[in-house]
């Protein structure tokens, strides 16, 4: 089966977010006031030939926590969907 992994890989909360401060500065500059907080992440998708979601879901896990990911500094979310 074919799988589409949604990947989304945030710095952690207490760590500072040099982009993402920059982006919540500028935002006045054009004229959207209602912002408190910016995160700056990165999204990754991988497509997956598994023999079961469960399989997809530990290659996932695997790629997230010795590739993708630096657990000191980063924390993820991800989706996997089955495609037709």
């Amino acid at each position: 089966m074919k799988y589409l992994a949604k990947i989304d890989i945030l710095p952690l909360k207490d760590l500072l977010d040099p982009q993402g401060k920059t982006i919540a500065n500028n935002l006045s500059q054009i004229d959207v006031s209602s912002v408190t907080d910016v995160r700056v992440g990165k999204h990754i998708e991988l497509y997956l030939s598994s023999s079961s979601k469960d399989d997809a879901v530990k290659e996932v896990e695997q790629a997230c926590s010795q590739l993708l990911v630096n657990p000191i500094m980063e924390s993820y979310t991800y989706e996997i969907a089955e495609l037709q």
